[in-house]
């Protein structure tokens, strides 16, 4: 196999660096399983047949669900690309990490190499490891999956809307026709060498399909040592793109359409698995980024009745869909409804495999006792809202959660949803102080501060605990605590 070799796919000369590279004795957990991560893109709550989807469905999601865990508390680091990637691989709230929002192409920024990743922490157990998909946490050479402890790498590394974008950064807001993206140069790497490809939309049609084709091939082509498969698809993130085998096979248009080949995508990755006899040594965790891109309407996913969506810190946005399975070690049937998040994949995993964590603040936490079934009670308290570089927008204990006073884009339900394609509009509104009971009032619209002023207290009392450590920019605090810069691309 050849690394850094380019495998142009129509539009997506994705990027293709394909060359390759003592757990704790727990209750009945083989040591050392194989671990799959699959990462989905703006893929909404609501948008499994077991979190309620109409119109099509998702089977092989379903088994996966049925056969393991569903967390239906669970919760990403912040509704939003780069920094809930960023979380997801570290451990870290981003802004612990300095790295925030969606990284545009040539950002001067991306994921520290100094930080221990997930596949580095793996690595130091004999992992072999690779990444399939979107890695969004900078396009610079120094800040590439090969960088960051994968062996092998095939993707893009930003989002598929994101051709939309000239190289030099500026956004073309006019490039749009009929409700799809115009032929615009798409970025790529080989080898340190930026160049381009003019491209059209229809190639991405091939896109879910191409990364499970490489998925499938590591899985059959893995040698003895265990292995960590990172697959992050690009769908369901706008423009939407569906092959023909699936094209026009949902009564939800091409968004269900789309869901249907991620869920036989995933259907594929376990067959690999079975064929091999890896299923029963193979941890398989299912997520997504962040809640659903709601402004593209019929093009955007379910939030599953919860309030907004991506780019919120209300429960549509950051409250996604997780599952894990590891057959014949995860009781089948489990539904956890502890709160969880994202920052606990990395410390999990670590407890699992034996690696040590990383030297550094996490904020993560060992959420092993819920995968054995004990699921009355959570090791995780309390969660931070953050949004932005630095804006504490809400803080969370139990079913209770403290909506700070905060500026936020919204989409607003006076105003038309897009269409096909096209966005829809939004509107800035100045958020008030709300205390909000998700057991009584998932949907957030009912403030009852003025009925339980002592839970008041003490979600302002955690606000203060995170604005110390972490700092904050809506009430201009610096943190006191371990927090770090992003990398650099030009090393200074």
């Amino acid at each position: 196999m050849k690394r850094n070799k380019i495998i142009a796919i129509g539009c997506f000369s994705l990027l293709n660096y394909w060359g390759i590279a003592q757990s704790k004795d727990m209750v009945k957990m083989n040591a050392n399983p194989n671990i799959v991560l699959v990462l989905m893109d703006d893929m909404g709550y609501g948008d499994l047949s077991v979190t309620g989807a109409l119109n099509y469905t998702t089977p092989n999601l379903d088994r996966l669900a049925n056969d393991g865990i569903r967390f239906t508390n669970f919760l990403v680091a912040q509704p939003v690309c780069t920094a809930s990637r960023a979380a997801l691989l570290t451990g870290c709230y981003p802004n612990r990490i300095g790295m925030y929002g969606a990284l545009m192409p040539k950002s001067p920024i991306g994921l520290n190499p100094d930080e221990t990743t997930l596949p580095e922490m793996l690595k130091t157990k004999g992992y072999q490891t690779a990444m399939i998909g979107k890695w969004h946490l900078g396009d610079n050479a120094k800040f590439l999956p090969l960088q960051q402890g994968f062996d092998q790498y095939f993707g893009l590394p930003y989002s598929n809307d994101m051709w939309q974008v000239g190289y030099d950064g500026t956004i073309h807001p006019d490039d749009t026709v009929k409700g799809k993206y115009a032929d615009m140069p798409l970025a790529y790497l080989e080898g340190n060498e930026k160049k381009s490809l003019i491209s059209s939309l229809k190639d991405q049609e091939k896109i879910t399909t191409t990364y499970t084709e490489k998925a499938v091939d590591y899985i059959e082509h893995a040698g003895k040592k265990p292995f960590f498969l990172y697959l992050a698809h690009s769908m369901p993130h706008v423009p939407l793109a569906v092959s023909d085998k699936f094209k026009g096979k949902s009564r939800q248009g091409l968004y269900g359409d789309v869901m249907m080949e991620i869920d036989w995508s995933i259907g594929e990755v376990v067959k690999a698995l079975e064929k091999k006899g890896l299923d029963k040594n193979t941890l398989i965790i299912f997520t997504s980024d962040n809640g659903p891109w709601l402004k593209f309407g019929n093009h955007a996913g379910s939030n599953g009745g919860f309030r907004e969506g991506k780019t919120t810190v209300y429960e549509g946005g950051s409250r996604v869909p997780c599952i894990m399975n590891w057959k014949g070690t995860i009781p089948a049937g489990l539904i956890c409804n502890q709160l969880t998040s994202t920052l606990d994949i990395l410390p999990t995993i670590a407890y699992i495999t034996g690696a040590d964590l990383p030297k550094k603040t996490i904020d993560g936490l060992n959420i092993i006792s819920l995968l054995k079934g004990k699921i009355d009670e959570s090791p995780r308290k309390y969660f931070y809202y953050y949004y932005g570089k630095n804006d504490l927008k809400a803080v969370r204990r139990d079913n209770w959660k403290l909506i700070l006073p905060n500026n936020g884009t919204l989409s607003n339900e006076d105003l038309p949803r897009g269409k096909d394609g096209f966005p829809g509009k939004t509107s800035t509104t100045d958020i008030k102080l709300a205390l909000v009971d998700l057991a009584n009032d998932p949907n957030e619209r009912y403030d009852v501060k003025d009925q339980y002023p002592e839970v008041v207290a003490e979600l302002q009392t955690i606000a203060e605990v995170a604005r110390t450590d972490l700092g904050d920019g809506l009430t201009k605090r610096k943190g006191n605590g371990d927090i770090r810069k992003a990398g650099v691309a030009d090393g200074k």
